[in-house]
């Protein structure tokens, strides 16, 4: 016995996720989600991907949406399962990444009453989807197919407009759970999309656009600030706002201005070095600062903006949404990040930077990053020597995923420019350790070449998604900072606890990555030296390679605090020389 003609209800609703331009549908196994599940697998057109961890197979969906930058579709079976997608929901919701959750259900006469494998999933992630809705039993009628059509291109419109996100559609499904398949035309007859669409850009007024040129007017000492950026044009449009206005860029690893082929001397990559002491940086007072994308990593750049009690500050944002956790008094200027770019060249001769304020950022940039860069006699692997072999090996058109907490820090402090094509990712919306094999993974099977960089509690966590590596022999590089525990902790005022630090924060598990790399037939490495480390990131990726990079938690803080000394005994030099 099987679903019967209620099955076009279901196939119809997975072919308009196709006609909608999904190209991707990452499934966890189980009962309820049989419709759905046998379904995706029958479609001619769709690549499906297996994986048992709800949790890591959600992480893996955003990472492939994240770098194709178009939504992905979970699907998995009723109770726990879902709650399982939670992390990944939330990151995707402040990372603004688009997914189509198809959250499977008892039908309604099998809720709250003890059935098995039953929770309350309406509505389950509250405010971290953009839109819920609960679908209705399958039906094989005309207009019932006609609505599932509908509800299909909706979730495709829904997660990609304005500030992309999740959407959760549950399904509830009775008994018998086996689609026809068997069925004469099973996918219908549409080529276009169920509801069409026509999204414009959001762009700012030429009598708005006057109002704010004429507040910049006599302002000298300007700085452009970028985040996260995601789009290729706006990264371009920015480069090129920095060489026409030739004003400072102070650019977060995330924003890829540093490795870029157009990159110039105008993009900073060294300001969180400059900035971490705050005498110095009392001495870098702006007239304003324009940001584009999401808030940068840099700590230093934080307190440094707080600090600036009357500077005159806007954020540009793709949408409606506020990403200023400063408190600072802001503009939020709502606008297509390209098309704002654009129209500020337009009047490049009515704002002007102060010739000498942008040389000073340029000049304490070049003698950080010799201080930064300069290994001589450093025998010793640390955390940071990673992020530099990165910055100086990788290959053009190579991408970097970098894991939270110590990784992302030691990549914006020493990953420099260089004009060449390299992108780096992360998972910065909620900056979790979880999930992010799983989303560099994704990243490959979105034809990035990944390599990705994490630590030793991040690498456990998330341990299980080199199944998927397995099962789909996906070419990603792991290099893994096994520290024994949480570096980032030794950094913080916690490390001064001794009588708890270790156990709590310290939290050393010893983890066996060689046995645990040659569980799922992957290649394992352990590098000790940066010669050696530079000449395997500079190779080609193949398979599952895991090399491991053992380093001392006392010894990267001692480290780290000698470059951030150097570089502060080098941009007080320079200070004083100028004003004298």
């Amino acid at each position: 016995m099987n679903m019967g003609k209620s099955t076009y209800y279901v196939s119809n609703f997975i072919d308009e996720l196709f006609v909608n331009g999904v190209e991707d549908i990452v499934i966890s196994p189980g009962s309820r989600s049989t419709p759905l599940a046998m379904t995706v697998a029958e479609h001619p057109h769709l690549k499906e991907w297996i994986h048992f961890d709800e949790r890591s197979a959600a992480f893996f969906a955003l990472g492939i949406a994240k770098t194709k930058r178009k939504p992905v579709v979970l699907v998995c079976t009723s109770g726990t399962a879902v709650a399982n997608y939670f992390p990944a929901v939330v990151e995707a919701y402040y990372s603004r990444v688009p997914l189509i959750l198809l959250t499977s259900d008892r039908p309604h006469e099998l809720r709250d009453n003890g059935a098995p494998q039953s929770i309350d999933q309406i509505k389950i992630f509250g405010d971290y989807t953009k839109f819920f809705h609960e679908m209705a039993l399958p039906d094989g009628a005309s207009n019932m197919i006609d609505y599932a059509r509908r509800q299909a291109s909706r979730a495709c419109y829904l997660a990609s407009q304005s500030n992309p996100g999740v959407v959760q559609f549950n399904f509830p499904f009775r008994d018998p759970l086996i689609p026809d398949l068997s069925l004469e035309n099973l996918w219908g007859e549409r080529s276009t999309p169920y509801l069409g669409n026509v999204n414009g850009r959001e762009t700012v007024s030429f009598d708005e656009m006057e109002l704010l040129v004429d507040q910049l007017k006599g302002d000298k000492k300007g700085l452009v600030v970028c985040g996260e950026l995601t789009d290729e044009e706006d990264a371009t449009a920015i480069l090129e706002l920095a060489d026409e206005l030739n004003v400072p860029v102070l650019a977060d690893v995330l924003s890829n201005l540093r490795q870029h082929e157009s990159t110039n001397d105008n993009i900073i990559s060294t300001y969180d070095a400059v900035l971490k002491d705050e005498e110095i940086a009392s001495q870098l007072n702006a007239d304003f600062i324009i940001r584009f994308g999401a808030m940068p990593v840099s700590k230093a750049y934080f307190k440094w903006l707080q600090s600036q009690s009357n500077i005159k500050h806007y954020v540009v944002e793709q949408s409606s949404g506020y990403r200023e956790p400063t408190n600072v008094p802001t503009m939020m200027i709502y606008s297509d990040v390209e098309t704002f770019a654009t129209q500020l060249i337009g009047y490049k001769h009515e704002i002007s930077i102060n010739e000498q304020w942008t040389q000073t950022w340029m000049q304490l940039d070049k003698q950080s990053r010799l201080i930064l860069e300069n290994t001589e006699e450093e025998s010793e692997l640390t955390e940071g020597h990673v992020a530099l072999a990165l910055s100086r090996s990788l290959p053009s058109n190579h991408s970097v995923f970098v894991g939270n907490s110590m990784p992302i820090r030691d990549m914006d402090t020493f990953f420099l420019t260089e004009k060449k094509q390299v992108k780096v990712f992360a998972n910065r919306g909620a900056n979790g350790i979880d999930g992010v094999i799983s989303s560099a993974l994704g990243a490959a099977v979105a034809g990035e070449k990944v390599t990705l960089l994490i630590g030793d509690l991040s690498f456990l966590h998330d341990y299980t998604s080199l199944f998927i590596a397995r099962k789909y022999k996906l070419n990603i590089r792991v290099i893994v900072n096994n520290n024994d525990g949480g570096g980032i902790f030794s950094f913080l005022p916690q490390h001064e606890e001794k009588e708890h630090f270790e156990p709590l924060f310290g939290t050393p598990f010893d983890p066996q990555l060689k046995l645990l790399v040659e569980a799922v037939q992957g290649n394992y490495r352990k590098v000790d030296s940066m010669e050696e480390l530079e000449k395997l990131i500079s190779e080609d990726v193949t398979g599952t390679e895991i090399i491991e990079v053992q380093t001392d938690r006392e010894a990267n803080l001692e480290w780290h605090r000698s470059k951030w000394q150097n570089v502060k005994g080098s941009v007080e030099k320079h200070l004083k020389g100028s004003s004298s």
